[in-house]
């Protein structure tokens, strides 16, 4: 985990709701998930580690150290102990054989790269980093007619960019196999290449959910996209999609940004869904 607490105005990431419809949910009682004092989201941002039978697959790289973000300041040049932690986890940066981004906002590619004499290098020198090719013809047309800067607070220049100049990037479709038991699918809406990574092993199964839900408050109100989402219309779509399919499989819901402890199950209630943590 790189980061977690009450960062974002419960009404900013959902504009289509009011305050009092955000305070009638249930999420909104829970104090892990909800500070009701400040109306604001508790947010975690973290990468998942898969360890598939072949290889060790690290899914969102989260904000990364000494990137340049002055427009957040929770993001902006941080020196947080990543590497650290993922060494606590058993794993050098060495060890991981694949990245896969679900999407490329900046709080999901930052670990890409580090900064190495001046100069931002691939964080996982073994590892083949997994793009959907939709996901990068997409930003790379937005960037044409953008200012870099401008776009995604920069993150291309200094945390993909590095990667497909490396010749570590493959671009992929959004339905590949990934690994015996480890798919993507896709997910768009947030953005127009996001995808899921769904894992599959004896019977269990889980889905990685990136930002197709941001908050439990969505397990609940699915309607609600955030003011991230480049198609709010579509992206509700896949959220409600994806959640009667977490509660048909009876699956685990990884979402790129719930808290402590991230994991949880998705169950049918009387006026749609329910999380059982």
């Amino acid at each position: 985990m790189e980061l977690q607490g009450a960062f974002l105005a419960a009404d900013t990431l959902f504009p289509d709701a009011t305050l009092d419809e955000i305070r009638a949910t249930a999420a909104s009682r829970n104090p892990a998930l909800f500070d009701r004092e400040r109306n604001l989201l508790v947010m975690s941002f973290h990468s998942i580690v898969v360890r598939a039978p072949a290889c060790a697959i690290l899914v969102d790289s989260c904000v990364g150290n000494d990137k340049p973000r002055p427009n957040n300041p929770h993001w902006h040049q941080r020196k947080g102990p990543y590497l650290d932690d993922l060494a606590a986890a058993g794993l050098a940066p060495e060890d991981i054989d694949i990245v896969m981004c679900t999407h490329l906002h900046a709080d999901h590619v930052g670990w890409n790269t580090r900064l190495r004499n001046g100069k931002w290098t691939p964080t996982f020198p073994n590892a083949q980093y997994l793009f959907a090719k939709t996901e990068i013809e997409h930003w790379q047309e937005v960037l044409a007619n953008s200012a870099p800067g401008e776009i995604n607070h920069g993150s291309w220049a200094d945390s993909v960019a590095p990667i497909l100049d490396s010749g570590q990037a493959m671009l992929v479709s959004t339905n590949h196999e990934v690994a015996d038991g480890v798919a993507l699918l896709p997910a768009p809406g947030h953005t127009p290449g996001n995808v899921i990574v769904k894992l599959e092993q004896q019977g269990e199964r889980a889905y990685l959910t990136g930002d197709v839900i941001h908050h439990p408050i969505q397990v609940e109100r699915p309607e609600w996209s955030s003011c991230f989402c480049q198609d709010p219309e579509e992206s509700a779509r896949t959220r409600l999609e994806t959640l009667s399919t977490v509660a048909r499989d009876n699956a685990w819901l990884l979402p790129a940004h719930f808290p402590t402890p991230t994991a949880a199950r998705v169950g049918r209630a009387a006026d749609g869904f329910q999380l059982a943590w």
